[in-house]
Parts: structure tokens; sequence; C-alpha cells
């Protein structure tokens, strides 16, 4: 078993790379739930060119390759732009991959949210129009809370792959769990291809233990939404018995 274990500074030097693609991830997942909600509800606004605009960005978003987008936002975008946005040229490889991350995350998240807004009831909505609620307040109130169920689960899936995403950008020049573990394997090639192999096997482990985190946190969210609703529907349906028991 000793054999499969790294050294203590090892497993330091993997957990400065692990902290560092976690925070990638968090600043992606922020960027991309947010471009998902506004996208995706764009896609169903009643204006065509809201529409368009919305259309365009989910095509582009997912057509274009992650890993060409990184290369785009870390590399291109401060050669190109460097002169008239000097600030672009100063952003550490961090926050342009996160972006990068993020656009990709948002194309995809998109039309999560416009598939759940769709699948609930129209007399749902039609219910809102009835109460004289705007649009915004339909959305906040009606729609979007009965949507959380549906978008959930899709949604853990997707941070999950873009976790996975987040050791392309070592490639790009930015430090991550796959950088740290790409300076770990220089010093240990002098050990043969076993010592490369188990050091393999444990970068493999601590991505699949910070999958299980996330899709832990996806599930208990969506247990406590489940609660939540049971409990709504059951206050709803304590008035209508009570009504039947008098009645009869």
């Amino acid at each position: 078993m000793e054999d499969w274990l790294l050294s203590p500074n090892q497993y330091s030097s993997l957990m400065v790379g692990a902290r560092a693609t976690l925070q990638l991830l968090a600043q992606a997942f922020v960027l991309g739930v947010v471009l998902s909600l506004i996208v995706g509800v764009g896609r169903l606004s009643e204006r065509r060119w809201v529409r368009g605009v919305s259309f365009a960005f989910v095509e582009l978003a997912r057509g274009i390759s992650s890993i060409i987008l990184l290369f785009i936002l870390v590399i291109a975008i401060p050669i190109l732009l460097g002169d008239i946005f000097p600030w672009v040229r100063g952003q550490p490889v961090i926050v342009m991959a996160s972006i990068a991350l993020g656009i990709n995350m948002g194309g995809y998240g998109a039309e999560i949210i416009r598939g759940s807004i769709l699948s609930i009831p129209k007399g749902q909505t039609e219910a809102t129009i009835a109460l004289n609620l705007n649009p915004t307040q339909r959305l906040r109130y009606v729609v979007l809370p009965q949507a959380m169920r549906i978008i959930l689960p899709p949604m853990g899936n997707l941070t999950i792959e873009i976790l996975k995403g987040t050791a392309l950008v070592s490639v790009a020049g930015g430090f991550d769990l796959m950088r740290a573990t790409g300076n770990l394997e220089s010093s240990m090639l002098a050990g043969g291809v076993i010592g490369v192999t188990v050091l393999y096997v444990n970068v493999l482990v601590i991505y699949f233990v910070m999958a299980q985190v996330i899709n832990s946190l996806f599930r208990f969210g969506e247990r406590a939404l489940d609660k939540r609703f049971q409990q709504r529907e059951g206050r709803a349906a304590l008035p209508i018995a009570t009504t039947h028991a008098a009645g009869s």
C-alpha cells in the first residue's frame, strides 16, 4: 500500500495546486451561473434582438473549443488589445482562464436554464399573469423557484465538467493541480515509470474526491429543494382537506 503513496512534501505541493484549481473553478462557476441565467432568460425574451444575441452567444460559447478560447483570452487578447487597454496585459492567467471557462459554462448552462423554464406548466405562468405580476416578478417568485429542481442535476454535471476543464490551464501557462503535477513529474523521472504512475494515480484520486464533493453539494441542494416543495404542497393540501371534511 505504501508503494502507492507519495511523500508529505509531494502531497503538500499537490494540495497547493488543488487549491489553485478550486479557486479557478469557483471564479468560473460564478461567471458561468450569471451568464447562464442572463442568456438562458434572454433566449426566451419577447424581443427578437435579445433572442438573437443570446442565441449567437450560446452557439459561439458551445462551438469554440475550450482550449482555443483559453489561448485567445490568455495569449491573443493581451497581445492584440494590450496597447489599447493596458490593464489587459496585467491580468493573471488564472483570471483570464476563469473568464474562458465561465464563458464555456455559460453557453451550456444557458440551454439548461432555458429548457428548465420551458418545462414549467403554462398554467403557472398564466396564474402569475392573472395576479398582475410583471415578467421579473414571475421569473423571480414563481418560475425560477420551480425550475431550480430541474436545473440543479444537469448544472452539477456541468460544474464537474468545468472542473475537469481546469486541467487545460496548465497548457496556457497557468498554475493548477496539473501544473503542480508536472513540476513533480520532472523531479520523479529519475525514479522510472512506476514513480510517475503512482503520481498520476494520486492526482486521479484528488480530482475524483473534488468531483464527489461537488456532486454531494448539488445533491444536498436537490434534497433541500424537494423537502421545501413537499412542505409547501402539504400546507396547500391541508386547507383543501379541511374544506372537504366540513362539506361532508
